[in-house]
């Protein structure tokens, strides 16, 4: 089950639809995108509950023309998944680190976003 998102962006769909007329190949939002989901995985991994320090590494952000996206896991962290949403057949409270991360650090990262969006806005009007 995949989860919903955390923030939800009005306006985006239409800047990269404005973006792609004005014959931008959004990889400026691609770099917003880059560095905000750097910045969400960096204080995630620190967020982390530690034993072996796996799932702390497994945790990366990815580099998208339409979202920032923070994944933990994979085939040698498996359990990153029972950690992160819980698991109460197993008695494996939630430990919410990636929702946490991307939440404290929202008022960085939003203002870093606006800041990138106004930007390229005014590169495709020319002003």
């Amino acid at each position: 089950m995949a989860a919903a998102p955390v923030v939800r962006v009005d306006g985006a769909r239409e800047l990269r639809r404005t973006l792609k007329a004005a014959g931008d190949d959004l990889e400026d939002l691609k770099a917003v995108h880059s560095t905000i989901a750097r910045y969400v995985a960096l204080r995630a991994a620190a967020m982390a509950p530690r034993k072996s320090g796996r799932l702390a590494g497994s945790i990366r952000g990815n580099q998208a023309k339409t979202a920032a996206t923070v994944r933990a896991g994979g085939a040698r962290v498996p359990y990153a998944g029972p950690i992160h949403w819980g698991w109460p057949r197993r008695n494996i409270t939630a430990n919410q680190f990636l929702v946490d991360a991307a939440h404290t650090t929202e008022p960085t990262w939003t203002r870093y976003y606006t800041r990138e969006v106004e930007r390229i806005i005014g590169k495709v009007h020319g002003t």
